[in-house]
């Protein structure tokens, strides 16, 4: 089996494959002063705690947004696991053309979601809208080129910018508000933050389409933690929930 991590600045999202099924699921708070003793002993203990045995794990791959985690996690999985991980990188990826100045520049978590979303749509122009502590909206046209993207403040984000840098406004649960307009404060927040969001995706949306397709619509592909909560809005054609373990699995096997 090979487990699969997403090391990004909020958490870490795990999954263990057997060949292309996902069996497990799991998230941990990243944490860049982490141990590679601490990192070892929650791999194995979830791996232990989930019914499966560590000694099944066969190879690692990694997509890591954080730097100054990537040593711990290397000797981690080696000190654990007697195995040498493979990181996902533009530089080590042949399955996208990345076209930008500096390839480099490219996350490793959106590279996979790329990846994984050329997977199940093989020759297609996409649109992939990742909803995690940053939305970002990645380009990817037929022929298996990345065009580029954009980056905005995620939901959880915004709330928490509204909430540090305001002296009334407090943390809401973020949630798909029943109306436009909130009748207390904390709708007030709803509204905004949701409704913010569903306009965000459907004029950058528009606006990649005519840049990049000629005004043909893409496919676009919802994924990360807050991307269910749109699913009603005609905003995506799928929702991926798993793109980006998929992705960091397809791209290691190259």
């Amino acid at each position: 089996m090979i487990l699969c991590l997403d090391v990004g600045n909020s958490q870490i999202f795990g999954g263990l494959f057997a060949n292309d099924e996902i069996k497990l699921r799991f998230r941990h708070d990243s944490r860049p002063s982490a141990t590679s003793d601490q990192i070892g002993v929650f791999l194995k203990s979830v791996l232990r705690e989930n019914g499966f045995d560590a000694s099944s794990v066969s190879s690692i791959a990694i997509a890591s947004v954080v730097p100054s985690m990537d040593y711990s996690l290397r000797a981690a999985c080696l000190k654990y696991f007697d195995i040498a991980p493979f990181l996902l990188e533009p530089i080590n990826n042949s399955q996208l053309t990345i076209d930008l100045p500096n390839p480099n520049e490219l996350g490793a978590d959106r590279l996979a979601d790329c990846i994984a979303a050329m997977h199940y749509y093989p020759g297609k122009e996409l649109v992939i809208v990742d909803m995690g502590t940053a939305t970002t909206f990645d380009v990817v046209s037929a022929d298996k080129r990345y065009l580029g993207g954009s980056i905005v403040a995620g939901l959880r984000l915004s709330m928490d910018s509204l909430q540090l840098n305001t002296s009334k406004l407090s943390s809401v649960e973020i949630l798909k508000p029943n109306t436009a307009i909130g009748r207390t404060t904390a709708e007030h927040l709803q509204t905004g933050l949701y409704y913010g969001q569903v306009g965000l995706i459907k004029e950058l949306t528009k606006r990649i389409s005519d840049e990049a397709f000629q005004g043909r619509q893409p496919i676009v592909i919802g994924t990360g933690g807050f991307a269910y909560l749109f699913e009603k809005e005609d905003v995506f054609t799928a929702i991926i929930p798993d793109l980006v373990l998929q992705g960091i699995r397809l791209g290691s096997s190259r």
